[in-house]
């Protein structure tokens, strides 16, 4: 139960441009929140007309985030569970798809009572009811809610008239933070704040002041340009917060900190702190961090790099936070170096424009590969290519999801002799199908009925004693023991196609251990070879980068990032 009589609210919106890093503040709010004693429940919005992230193209929207529920989210819902170390449910995000096939769906069935039926009240009904649910679901004190897009934006305008609303009812306990860029353009070399007034001059013309200023920009903001701001756009100086770029996105609570962010958030919502200093772990992570000299160099192999002249990381987001995490806690700089998989095409022709595929034998520069997921054919070939070399050259190697299903389809053709095994994702009409798709979504497929059909969201898988998986994550006190025979643990997934059961025992027999499997046995969750046969060569038909933390590393990440750093010892 809350010890707060009223709940409060925090609104952060965005200005002049996006990925302006709203999603890093929010998360970072929630943390100095967290740090001084109350319960935070952090909220994302989303208003595109997608019911949820599933079906969008990574390499536009970047990586869709699981939650534990199993509900497809924006990468923003990632970085909320990181900074708070906890988990997070599927009542803290929305989207305008959701809300509007809400309020239809109620509207059909007379659940308005013939009413004529507007975007203002229903819809804007429909959005605070949702945010007061989740707060009340999280039994929070404070909600922080991301609305997404940028001021100016016809998408989001409803959702920001709705906190305009909750804000009326409830003065006392809502505020509004814009988080807005600071250009310094490289011909003046002169910090600009003409954007950030034209932006809080469109968020007045929807009936909002904001409350506190967050400023994004190169570098560190003067107090000139503070006293600037906060004259041009009605707020106190002290309310004007520099957020300059930073070595690691770790530091930003405590940047934050440096400005009292804490204080002026706590005496805006007419707060006092429960605790004094809870920032301590992230201060000590920070050093760490600032502190690391000695390098370890990951190769990873991805296919969503297809946007122009830049590299999508975003993408892969959790998986680079989860070797970073790692990294760090064993006393390493990771050093991430991305690689395309149709670059690795045995058809000759180059993804990135060269007139030659390029020579796999590159991957003997890395100290360890990681082969994330994905969905379709394009690059396929490159990644099994890959997978190939370095399970010959001993190279640890890290597979998620399709990285696993393509190391045992690499596994069947070249050491099981089953030369044209496959997955029934690529080629439905392979002669050994040892990866299929569940005999459940068969009919959905046909239907065309893509959206949320995977098996998604947690589930338990026992994994066997004596194997690599099994140590890892008995290394860890967070992960307990719960039978003699084997360990039980869950796991977040997200994908369609499984190992045939019909090819396991063959597979096996040729060497191939599934150490991970569901507890009726017949879902593979994790292959390996043996430490005898390999240092590290491991997959996972789960996604662990989703329960990676920067305060609590993931076993498996943390396995592999030893052995990669044993590697570079070996080199």
């Amino acid at each position: 139960m809350s010890p707060l009589k009223k709940h409060k609210y925090i609104f952060v919106i965005g200005g002049v441009m996006s990925g302006v890093g709203k999603g890093i503040a929010t998360s970072s709010i929630g943390a100095i929140l967290q740090s001084k004693g109350f319960k935070v429940n952090l909220m994302k919005i989303d208003p595109y007309l997608n019911v949820d992230a599933g079906t969008m193209n990574p390499t536009e929207h970047g990586e869709v985030f699981v939650l534990k529920s199993g509900l497809e989210t924006d990468q923003d819902m990632g970085n909320y569970e990181r900074f708070l170390n906890r988990d997070l449910s599927a009542s803290d995000y929305m989207t305008s798809g959701m809300v509007y096939k809400a309020v239809i769906e109620r509207e059909r069935s007379l659940g308005y009572k013939g009413k004529f039926v507007e975007a203002i009240p229903h819809v804007t009904d429909e959005i605070r009811e949702r945010i007061t649910h989740a707060s009340r679901t999280s039994g929070s004190d404070i909600s922080v809610i991301e609305i997404g897009g940028t001021i100016g934006d016809f998408q989001n305008e409803l959702f920001i008239e709705a906190a305009r609303v909750l804000k009326l009812k409830n003065p006392d306990d809502v505020i509004f933070i814009l988080v807005s860029y600071l250009p310094v353009p490289g011909t003046i070399g002169e910090m600009k704040t003409r954007p950030t007034q034209n932006a809080i001059r469109q968020v007045n013309s929807y009936g909002v002041q904001p409350d506190i200023i967050i400023a994004r920009g190169p570098q560190e903001l003067d107090h000139k340009r503070k006293e600037k701001i906060a004259l041009s756009c009605s707020v106190p100086v002290e309310h004007v917060i520099s957020a300059p770029d930073i070595e690691t996105i770790y530091e930003v609570p405590i940047n934050f900190e440096k400005d009292n962010l804490s204080g002026i958030l706590l005496n805006a919502l007419r707060l006092r702190a429960i605790k004094k200093d809870g920032l301590a772990p992230w201060k000590k992570l920070v050093s760490r961090i600032k502190s690391l000299k000695d390098e370890v160099h990951i190769g990873i192999i991805g296919k969503y790099f297809d946007t122009g002249d830049f590299v999508l990381s975003d993408a892969y987001l959790s998986v680079i936070e989860a070797v970073k995490h790692s990294a760090y806690a064993l006393g390493k700089k990771p050093v991430m170096t991305w690689i395309n998989s149709k670059d690795f095409s045995s058809e000759g022709g180059s993804a990135s424009g060269g007139e030659h595929a390029k020579d796999v034998s590159m991957l003997q520069a890395f100290d360890g590969v990681v082969v994330p997921g994905g969905f379709g054919e394009s690059g396929i070939e490159g990644k099994i290519k890959a997978i190939k070399y370095v399970r010959e050259n001993k190279i640890p190697y890290f597979g998620l999801c399709y990285g696993m299903q393509l190391a045992t389809v690499e596994y069947a053709r070249h050491v099981v002799g089953l030369k044209d095994a496959n997955t029934t994702e690529i080629n439905p009409e392979t002669a050994h199908p040892v990866i299929d798709i569940m005999p459940e979504q068969k009919k959905h497929m046909e239907e065309g009925k893509y959206g949320a059909t995977m098996r998604l969201g947690s589930y338990p898988c026992e994994i066997k004693p004596g194997t690599l998986a099994f140590d890892a994550y008995s290394n860890f006190e967070s992960y307990k023991l719960t039978a003699k025979s084997y360990k039980l643990i869950s796991e977040r997934h997200r994908h369609r196609y499984e190992v045939n059961p019909e090819y396991i025992a063959q597979i096996e027999k040729a060497g191939l251990v599934f150490s991970g499997k569901s507890p009726n046995g017949t879902l593979c969750e994790i292959a390996e070879l043996p430490k005898s046969v390999h240092p590290f060569f491991l997959g996972t038909q789960f996604h662990p980068e989703l329960q990676s933390r920067p305060l609590m590393p993931h076993p498996l990440f943390t396995a592999f990032i030893k052995a990669s750093i044993e590697r570079s010892k070996k080199k």
